[in-house]
């Protein structure tokens, strides 16, 4: 195989659809734009316009949250690709090794809000680590190798009492409040008949 004959899979790789030329193509004239109007301009604000009346993505309640906004943006890195850029004499060993010495590497851009140590790969360097998080199998592996991770993570607080919901079931439960499943009353007739039955008698 020679450089020129390599090529992609076959349809991972799309003609532009060129648009206004032509009738003949199906998409001349308008462009896929339809008729005239609001709709054949650009800028267009219609999804949604129930025609001045309180459209129903804004008639429906707000319910949960996303964290995404507030979310600390990582970098994923494997050991394997440490491992060959220690290899490749671009990492110090004699340091700890922390997104500043990875960047300086090349293994990622930018350090964003830290680094996340994966365990892909082998690792056979005996270095210590300072990253952000790091999954179990990372450490195991650094760890083998004779070396260390220090997590930079800050680590969650545990709330002393509980708080909304788990405040109101700790609550019931030690007032011994807990109702069965499905609604039913616990000392049932029923119930009681069988009990007194499975009583021996005397």
């Amino acid at each position: 195989m020679k450089l020129n004959e390599i090529a992609d899979r076959p349809g991972a790789r799309k003609n532009r659809l060129r648009i206004g030329r032509g009738i003949g193509s199906g998409m001349g004239k308008t462009g896929g734009r339809g008729g005239k109007g609001q709709t054949a301009r650009s800028g267009v604000r219609i999804k949604g316009f129930e025609g001045g009346q309180m459209p129903l993505h804004r008639r429906l309640p707000k319910r949960g949250f996303r964290n995404s906004p507030f979310a600390v943006k990582l970098n994923e890195t494997n050991i394997g690709k440490v491992q060959a850029a220690i290899d490749a004499g671009l990492i110090d060993i004699k340091n700890p090794i922390d997104a500043a010495a990875m960047v300086k590497a090349g293994l990622m851009r930018r350090a964003k809000g830290g680094v996340k140590l994966l365990g892909d790969g082998e690792f056979k360097s005996k270095v210590e680590f300072a990253v952000y998080r790091a999954s179990k199998s990372a450490i195991a592996a650094v760890e083998k190798a004779g070396g260390s991770v220090k997590i930079l993570a800050p680590a969650k607080e545990v709330d002393a009492e509980p708080k909304g919901k788990n405040k109101r079931m700790a609550l019931e439960a030690a007032k011994g409040g807990d109702k069965p499943k499905g609604g039913k009353k616990a000392d049932s007739p029923k119930a009681e008949a069988a009990a007194a039955e499975e009583k021996p008698a005397g």
